[in-house]
């Protein structure tokens, strides 16, 4: 593969990925820039041309790469926007091709300078495993389970523990470093505490949220002007939401939204009507002219849920963790995709820094670990805080502030472009939380509530 960034192949020996996802295949693209040998080890039955992962259940459901996600897999995948343009996977601006209704009224159409890609999970795993698999550092072991973790003399991690489908017995694969992928249903808990160490507690906040979802082929006639419209859910009083992106193949991928009993159906005419009772009408506009859908999918029950390794006082050197095997938050917010590309590409440039030093990889992970946990602190908190007001017996302080503060920030937002701006560098991960807390963004949102009050 050309042009690649930081190539530094062969500064260490083996490296070991347990879960061969989109987290999985990131990752074993950075690492492959400084082992000479990539393992990824992937339970299910896959291979080159295999799409969304058979055990990920969200791979079903609407996805878009949003501006620093995509950045992050141009950089590591040169020319991959364009490829994925080439088969009708649209970039757009957020502000120009969107139709955002706020729990306040539509955002403005605006161009904000912000461009994000939408397309399917399926697409995009297809196209990041065929590339990362020809690699010539990368070996797939399909069908194949990891069952634990070994450690040296020195507690360091230097084995996996593994069977291959069909297998009496299982295989030790050594390692200089393993990198757990393997999704919310990991079982690093149980290896870790295999090994004698002690695990924190999960936080665990309780979404009761289901996703509802259909792809369909868009009509003959005209294309809308706009390539994602959108109604976001905000507690108490909008438990119904959804959103409708074009992707590759002249297509729309919907995903119907509801809290608790207001669950999305399933049946055609019922998933229809759902639609209907949506408040932005392009939804349901566009699936009343469907054509040639595809099945029907729901993922229910999703919970926010952050595994806190990063807080281990013995964490073991050379493993690593991330993607959902760390953290997975409600998907509403569209940022897993995007949240898994930074702890990667902060493995990548963790890496460098230990190869341009030339060090070993001692000492490397704790540090890790710990970055890990400043990137997921700021959509924890904006998942974590949204889905804990549905629960009126369990609102912390926290989240009604947040809570209070989004819900006059977005009556600001329906009016001034400047602020809509950037609350969409905010959301896109290419600004911090603090511009949206300016003093002037401040001023604008107290007038607001002291406006409302009078």
């Amino acid at each position: 593969m050309k042009n690649r960034v930081d190539r530094r192949a062969g500064t260490w020996g083996k490296a070991v990925v347990v879960g061969g996802g989109y987290a999985g295949l990131v990752t074993a693209r950075v690492l492959a820039d400084y082992f000479s040998e990539v393992v990824i080890l992937e339970q299910g039955l896959v291979d080159e041309r295999t799409g969304a992962h058979p055990h990920a259940p969200q791979g079903y459901h609407v996805h878009a790469l949003l501006a620093k996600g995509g950045e992050i897999l141009e950089r590591l995948f040169p020319g991959l926007r364009a490829e994925l343009q080439g088969i009708g996977a649209p970039v757009f601006d957020y502000g120009e091709r969107i139709r955002f209704l706020l729990p306040t009224g539509f955002a403005p159409s605006i161009r904000t300078g912000i461009e994000i890609q939408a397309l399917t999970r399926d697409e995009l795993e297809r196209r990041l495993r065929g590339k990362v698999l020809a690699l010539p550092e990368v070996t797939l072991l399909s069908s194949t389970r990891c069952e634990g973790l070994r450690t040296n003399s020195s507690g360091n991690v230097d084995r996996v523990l593994c069977r291959m489908e069909g297998a009496e017995e299982p295989t030790e694969i050594e390692a200089d470093l393993v990198v757990n992928t393997s999704g919310r249903s990991s079982a690093l808990d149980d290896w870790l505490t295999d090994l004698g160490l002690s695990v924190p507690d999960k936080r665990v906040v309780k979404a009761k949220i289901t996703y509802t979802s259909m792809t369909f082929d868009q009509p003959d006639k005209s294309r809308p002007d706009f390539d994602l419209a959108y109604q976001m859910t905000f507690a108490p009083h909008i438990p119904r939401g959804g959103v409708i992106l074009a992707v590759e193949r002249s297509r729309w991928m919907c995903s119907l939204i509801g809290f608790e009993e207001h669950m999305p159906p399933t049946e055609d005419a019922a998933y229809l009507g759902f639609a209907k009772s949506l408040k932005n009408g392009h939804l349901a506009e566009q699936i009343e002219a469907r054509t040639n859908q595809g099945r029907t999918h729901r993922y229910t029950n999703i919970n926010n849920q952050w595994c806190l390794y990063h807080k281990m006082k013995d964490w073991p050197d050379r493993l690593v963790a991330l993607g959902d095997a760390v953290c997975v938050s409600n998907p509403v917010y569209g940022q897993g995709l995007t949240v898994a590309a930074l702890e990667a590409d902060l493995l990548h440039r963790t890496l460098a820094k230990y190869a341009a030093r030339k060090d070993d990889l001692d000492g490397l992970i704790r540090a890790y670990q710990r970055a890990v946990a400043r990137i997921l602190l700021t959509p924890w908190t904006l998942s974590s805080n949204s889905d804990l007001m549905w629960n009126p017996h369990h609102q912390p302080i926290t989240a009604r502030i947040a809570h209070w503060y989004n819900k006059h920030l977005f009556e600001v937002s329906v009016r001034d472009a400047r602020v809509w701006s950037r609350f969409v560098r905010v959301a896109n991960m290419v600004a911090p939380p603090t511009v949206l807390f300016h003093p002037a963004v401040v001023a604008k949102v107290i007038r607001q509530a002291l406006f409302r009050r009078t």
